[in-house]
């Protein structure tokens, strides 16, 4: 018998401000290398290798996010079946519409294996089983969602209940969902041996998802079918239309689906899942040396125990501590007591809510030509480390506001300005006066590296006005952190 196709979904959604300093809004958890060599978005993929009949993937993501989610994908040679756009956050009942739709737009009626982008499985062998021994039951027309076989009384978690015993061979009936519950009733579940924790994966026909929510969320369906009806092409993505993708209700396809539907079951799976929602369930979950401590980065420890120490660029010391979180960034240094990780939220929301540039963004800002660093800025002026992937272009360009000094430090730049082209090698510079046209090419095979020494009298990043552009995008400039703070 021919194997139905499976097809992944990765849902790239979220924020993970548990993680801050590392993870922001615009450079999010899932982007992050963080129980690896890989980021967990590559991960998440490179885990389903040897899985029967495995389609390219179908990931969905904020539209500011689309060029790390290509890059990433490209680096692990992974070619997807699509890159779907949204413009607007609504959770992941509508994401599941959107690639049921997609999915079965050509008359095909694959499985759907429905995966979040920032978890980490720390035995992907079992986690592939697990899935392959759900297949049976998703071909047959059940919803299939993969219950974590709990370790502890978690209070964090939502549970499911079998409706009998559980069976890791092959999927049972779904008696229940039940919220986060209180620690005494979560140590009932542990002794009843038919509760798991809800992980929110999923594999299911699309046909048979499509059907249930035709049946139960018919506005998702609607207001996803016009979205991708209208959807717009951008190089490599699809673009769903605003207007009906905000239409959709803002759903988790739990509470939209498996929570109604008589078409659930549950498979227990045993694979050391974690969700990495704080800081401190990355220590519990990474390889800990003889003093308990995780250490990433430049850190020399002496005397610390049971600590969590990364360092991004500078050095840490951890001496004679225990029991601490400690993560350095460009721009921030987050030292917590590790019980007390999860309240880093809370940093977070007073940090956007006066509108600090270090809630949303950190100094280096991805584009799809490369990245920048902001290195120091004053009153008129700030510098920048820009580098140029081999073959990328920035766009053509100009400022009405400042002028731009460049010096290359590394490569081969050929600089575009007001129609005249320029070869600019390493210790060589040029400037772009105020007002004029002007374009950064790397024709190298080398990444290309340069300061830029901005002055003016505003050097916000809004101040671009584009005439073309190798990417799709609009005359804007993209705003990954406030206008108000100069990047």
């Amino acid at each position: 018998m021919v194997a139905t196709p499976l097809v992944p979904v990765i849902l790239c959604g979220g924020t993970g401000t548990r993680l801050w300093p590392l993870s922001r809004a615009s450079y999010p958890k899932q982007y992050w290398a963080l129980a690896g060599e890989h980021t967990l978005l590559q991960q998440t993929q490179e885990r389903l290798a040897g899985i029967t009949d495995l389609r390219p993937p179908l990931l969905i993501c904020n539209e500011d996010h689309r060029f790390i989610v290509a890059e990433q994908m490209r680096q692990i040679s992974v070619e997807p079946a699509g890159i779907l756009l949204e413009p607007i956050g609504r959770n992941t009942a509508p994401a599941v519409a959107v690639a049921a739709l997609q999915a079965t737009a050509r008359g095909e009626d694959p499985l759907l294996l429905v995966l979040a982008a920032d978890h980490v499985i720390r035995d992907p062998a079992t986690f592939r089983s697990t899935v392959e021994a759900g297949r049976a039951a998703a071909e047959a027309g059940r919803l299939v969602t993969f219950g974590i076989v709990p370790t502890a009384a978690e209070t964090g978690y939502g549970y499911i209940e079998a409706a009998e015993a559980l069976n890791p061979a092959a999927p049972v009936p779904i008696a229940r969902f039940v919220e986060k519950p209180d620690r005494a009733t979560a140590e009932t579940f542990l002794a009843s041996g038919r509760f798991t924790w809800n992980s929110g994966m999923f594999l299911f026909r699309a046909s048979a998802v499509l059907a249930e929510m035709e049946r139960l969320v018919p506005e998702v369906v609607s207001g996803c079918r016009s979205a991708l009806n209208n959807d717009t092409a951008d190089l490599d993505f699809l673009r769903l239309e605003r207007e009906a993708f905000a239409s959709c209700p803002s759903l988790a396809i739990d509470v939209a689906v498996m929570e109604k539907t008589q078409l659930g079951s549950v498979l227990p799976l045993q694979a050391g899942w974690s969700d990495v929602g704080s800081w401190g369930a990355l220590w519990e979950t990474s390889d800990q040396d003889a003093n308990g401590n995780v250490l990433r980065g430049r850190v020399i420890s002496e005397g610390a125990r049971n600590c969590y120490l990364r360092s991004e660029h500078r050095l840490v010391v951890g001496l004679g501590v225990e029991d601490l979180v400690v993560v350095e960034t460009d721009d921030a240094v987050l030292v917590a007591h590790r019980d007390r990780a999860q309240e880093v939220k809370k940093i977070v929301n007073q940090l956007q809510a006066s509108k600090a540039p270090e809630g949303e963004a950190h100094r280096r800002i991805y584009r799809p030509w490369g990245h920048y660093d902001g290195i120091v800025e004053g009153p008129r002026w700030q510098v920048k480390k820009i580098q140029v992937k081999p073959g990328a272009a920035l766009s053509l360009q100009m400022h009405h506001h400042r002028a731009e000094h460049w010096i290359v430090v590394r490569g081969t730049a050929i600089v575009e300005k007001d129609g005249q082209e320029l070869l600019v090698g390493e210790n060589q510079s040029t400037y772009i006066p105020l007002g004029a046209q002007h374009r950064l090419r790397n024709p190298g095979k080398i990444p290309l590296e340069m300061i830029e020494v901005q002055s003016g009298a505003y050097l916000g990043e809004d101040d671009i006005v584009r005439f073309q552009d190798n990417y799709g995008r609009s005359e804007k400039a993209d705003l990954p952190a406030p206008a108000a703070i100069p990047r």
